[in-house]
């Protein structure tokens, strides 16, 4: 079986990755960010029989000769290292070019000369912007609608160039709005259930209008794996998507019903975005991945919710439901 590289493992979605891959029976390399807290972030939270089979690499995707040094012997890389949260980059996009831009070059690069069999680099559903159309197939144009997005963009861009000039074996992967148990609160559905379950009965968001195509955590992951798995891929922009959509309003009125019918929304200021900023509608096209792979959505909307209340019922004291989480 193949020896594969996650990188972002620690993360959200990188630890559910990990989690799938070690039950497909892969030999899993977790690249998690240093830090002096010894902490492996989600990583953490696995069954012992998932991280016991688990070799896990500390270093920083930003730094090369560890980035190098974590791609000696892998067949294949899941490239997740990000920063992903939209408010910080309007704050910190230096940062967010190192990591995004400098840590996908890092990884591309390694790949290149360990001839690496197949890379996945991981892209966003906001390098797309606000519909210009729907649903959102790949060939939408690209909007740099917040310094996060456009690293995003250029890390994209890079993946396609070396495609195209090295022939690599690259596919570029395109998720849309993931949720589900471990996200952060930085998102919006792990920010309205914390702050039900945590008994407030003023909600707080920001904009209730923009749309979003949700997908739950474990088909996401399973989205890479089939993706991987398909040589119909190399060389492709792959949306991951329900191509179903619901507004931020809706999704708040459905939690408010099942955790809190009392509750009710507020505008808060700071949670909103600049106006241009703002991406208003975002549904994808799944028509390409379900051409070109064996991948379909296992769980309903509904399904993913209720696990993901029940995850947040479980470790409430791991989150900060009292700040805005940014």
């Amino acid at each position: 079986m193949d020896k594969v590289l996650v990188t972002g493992a620690d993360g959200f979605i990188g630890s559910h990755l990990v989690e799938e891959l070690v039950k497909g029976g892969y030999k899993v390399k977790a690249f998690a960010y240093y830090n002096s807290f010894n902490s492996w972030g989600w990583l953490d939270s696995l069954p012992h029989h998932i991280i016991n089979e688990v070799e896990v690499f500390i270093g920083d995707i930003r730094d090369p000769n560890g980035v190098r040094e974590a791609m000696k012997g892998i067949d294949e890389v899941y490239h997740l290292a990000a920063l992903i949260a939209i408010p910080f980059s309007y704050y910190s996009p230096d940062s967010y070019v190192d990591t995004n831009i400098k840590g996908t070059l890092n990884v591309l690069q390694a790949a290149r000369d360990y001839n690496t069999n197949r890379i996945l680099i991981t892209s966003t559903s906001e390098v797309y912007g606000t519909a210009q159309y729907v649903p959102i197939d790949e060939r939408h144009p690209y909007q740099g609608q917040s310094p996060y997005s456009a690293t995003k963009i250029g890390a994209d861009r890079l993946a396609e160039s070396f495609y195209k000039s090295f022939n690599l074996p690259i596919t570029i992967v395109r998720p849309f709005n993931t949720y589900g148990p471990r996200q952060s609160t930085r998102a919006v559905i792990p920010t309205i259930i914390t702050q039900l379950l945590a008994g407030k009965e003023e909600i707080e968001l920001g904009s209730l209008t923009p749309t979003r195509d949700f997908n739950y955590v474990k088909d996401t992951a399973n989205g890479f794996i089939e993706i991987a798995k398909s040589n119909k891929t190399i060389g492709e922009e792959i949306n991951i998507a329900t191509q179903r959509e619901i507004s931020i309003g809706q999704l708040a009125e459905e939690l408010i019903k099942q955790i809190n019918p009392d509750a009710r929304i507020v505008c808060d200021e700071q949670r909103l975005r600049p106006e241009k900023s703002e991406v208003n509608r975002l549904l994808g096209s799944n028509e390409k991945i379900m051409r070109l792979t064996n991948w379909k959505p296992n769980y309903t909307f509904e399904q993913g919710l209720a696990e993901t209340i029940i995850f947040f019922k479980n470790n409430l004291d791991h989150y900060k439901t009292d700040i805005y989480n940014i």
